[in-house]
């Protein structure tokens, strides 16, 4: 029972908890609930029940019992709902790192891919104990090379391999030729022997054209010292579509009166080939070895002939003469001479080698009749110069042919004392006193 203040309303009672003043109305219509649950708001505030100087009251009073009861209801309720709600923890920091070892572990993976690619890819090859064979051809690029030792089982990856290559300042010293490598090497001990060129010995034909032969006389000495087939070789020899070791074969003219029309293309020289090459093969060899002679010569050369008003077959055609009718060099500028001096002047060669070339069999002195063969060859018959070339013409005589001597010989005749050596003459009269001393030379 709580003691009477002077301030308190008569009307109704002011709770210690709060400042309303309840009245009668309100504590009928569960004002006690009210202050109940505003003494648990402040005792949830404070922690405990606000300390005041009224008196407890006595124990077992039925305001006592009652005023407990209306407290300990909320309470109930309230640290019930309390309970029922979760405390929200914060989970931001732990989705970052699992975003950031997720992102980790799929570069690591990338990195390791990517180191087991090019680990896999620049290994040796699987080792064996049979060697492999391979060719390396002129002018071939590294990537090729690269190509080539993939494909005999090498290398494992020959686009890793030029990268190497590339990276180490590798491949331009690579040389050509037939190389035995065995599977396992490493890349740089293939390279190595790359460069150092060890190579291994192939079999080949060696096979010398002397200057001056005809086709035929080059088809028999391939058939007697290289095992070729003299028929299909003129036959290859008189197909142009299949002719690609020149580009001078492009300019040779379409005259039917054309024996042979690589007659004098073919350039006399010593060759070495691989055994097994087709007569093509070394048709298309020999053309390529003449492109190669006249690189040699002056640079102007095309502009001389230009001015000359000739071409590359009409000088090779001038040349074969000059190699046909000269044995000593110093000549040779002298004979291309006369040869320029009558056609100047329109007179027939008269040249007996065209008369040779037309015959079955060479002959070591030409007979009246010879020099009446009707044939566009006999230049005692028909003036200028012949269809094309009488045989293959060295560099020497081609040079003769495109820079000849200056003078005014029309004539020649060989001395016949042995020294291979010619008398040249202006006039006619002259020629026939040469031909004298020459007959003279054969008695002695």
């Amino acid at each position: 029972m709580g003691v009477d203040r002077d301030d308190e309303p008569t009307s109704g009672w002011k709770s210690i908890y709060g400042n309303k003043i309840n009245s009668d109305e309100d504590k009928s219509s569960g004002g006690g609930e009210t202050a109940a649950a505003t003494e648990l708001s402040g005792r949830t505030r404070s922690g405990s029940y606000p300390q005041t100087n009224r008196p407890a009251a006595a124990s077992g009073s039925p305001d006592s019992t009652s005023r407990e009861a209306t407290n300990q209801e909320p309470l109930t309720r309230t640290a019930a709902k309390t309970a029922s709600v979760p405390p929200v923890r914060r989970r931001k920091p732990r989705v970052l790192l699992w975003s950031f070892l997720i992102a980790l572990g799929i570069v690591l993976s990338v990195m390791t891919g990517i180191v087991f690619y090019l680990w896999n890819g620049l290994r040796p090859a699987s080792a064996s104990a049979t060697p492999v064979q391979i060719s390396i051809s002129s002018g071939m690029r590294a990537k090729k090379v690269a190509e080539v030792l993939e494909q005999n089982g090498l290398i494992r990856n020959a686009s890793l391999f030029s990268a190497y290559l590339k990276l180490k300042g590798e491949g331009s010293r690579f040389q050509a030729g037939e190389y035995v490598l065995t599977p396992g090497m490493t890349r740089d001990q293939i390279i190595a022997k790359l460069n150092n060129g060890e190579t291994v010995a192939t079999a080949t034909i060696r096979f010398t054209i002397p200057e001056g032969f005809t086709i035929e006389q080059i088809a028999n000495r391939l058939a007697e010292t290289a095992s070729v087939d003299k028929a299909k070789f003129l036959d290859a020899a008189s197909k142009p579509e299949l002719w690609a070791g020149s580009t001078w074969t492009r300019a040779i003219p379409t005259d039917k009166n054309l024996k042979y029309p690589l007659e004098g293309y073919l350039f006399p020289e010593t060759y070495e080939m691989k055994r097994g090459s087709t007569e093509l093969d070394i048709i298309n060899r020999m053309l390529s070895e003449l492109d190669h002679k006249l690189d040699q010569l002056p640079e102007d050369w095309q502009s001389t002939l230009e001015e000359r008003g000739l071409t590359v077959h009409q000088l090779l055609t001038i040349a074969s003469l000059v190699e046909r009718e000269v044995v000593v060099d110093d000549e040779r500028p002298i004979v291309s001479s006369v040869i320029q001096n009558r056609l100047t002047k329109k007179m027939p060669l008269q040249i007996d080698a065209t008369i040779q070339y037309l015959l079955d069999k060479q002959k070591e002195r030409l007979l009246e009749g010879d020099l009446k063969v009707n044939s566009p060859y006999n230049t005692y018959l028909n003036a200028g110069l012949p269809p094309g070339p009488i045989a293959s013409p060295s560099l020497k005589s081609i040079e003769a042919a495109l820079f000849p001597g200056k003078s005014d010989y029309l004539y020649y005749v060989t001395k016949k004392d042995g020294t291979n050596t010619h008398l040249f003459a202006v006039t006619y009269k002259q020629h026939q006193k040469n031909i004298q001393l020459s007959e003279k030379n054969v008695k002695k």
